[in-house]
């Protein structure tokens, strides 16, 4: 029981290297569910940038080597641009 409570316990002090990748992913995608919808890009946008980031050679374990970004993260937000004017 223990062990369940604490794996549902959040990370407010963890760095990515210090979390599992399920538990990484689903600080990610929480995060983007719960943006604002004046802020969040609609899903056809959102899918589209990232199609666009997935065929660029800057993309490297889901970062952007050029600017440093979380691509899934900077995709969600309607008023983020890509550094290289790619999107």
């Amino acid at each position: 029981m223990e062990a369940q409570e604490s794996a549902r316990k959040r990370c407010y002090r963890c760095l990515l290297r210090e979390m599992d990748e399920a538990a990484y992913m689903e600080t990610l995608y929480r995060h983007i569910e719960r943006l604002d919808k004046s802020v969040k890009a609609d899903q056809a946008l959102y899918e589209g940038r990232l199609e666009t980031c997935k065929a660029c050679g800057y993309l490297e374990a889901g970062t952007c080597q050029a600017c440093g970004c979380y691509v899934e993260l900077r995709a969600a937000v309607k008023k983020s641009r890509c550094p290289y004017k790619k999107w």
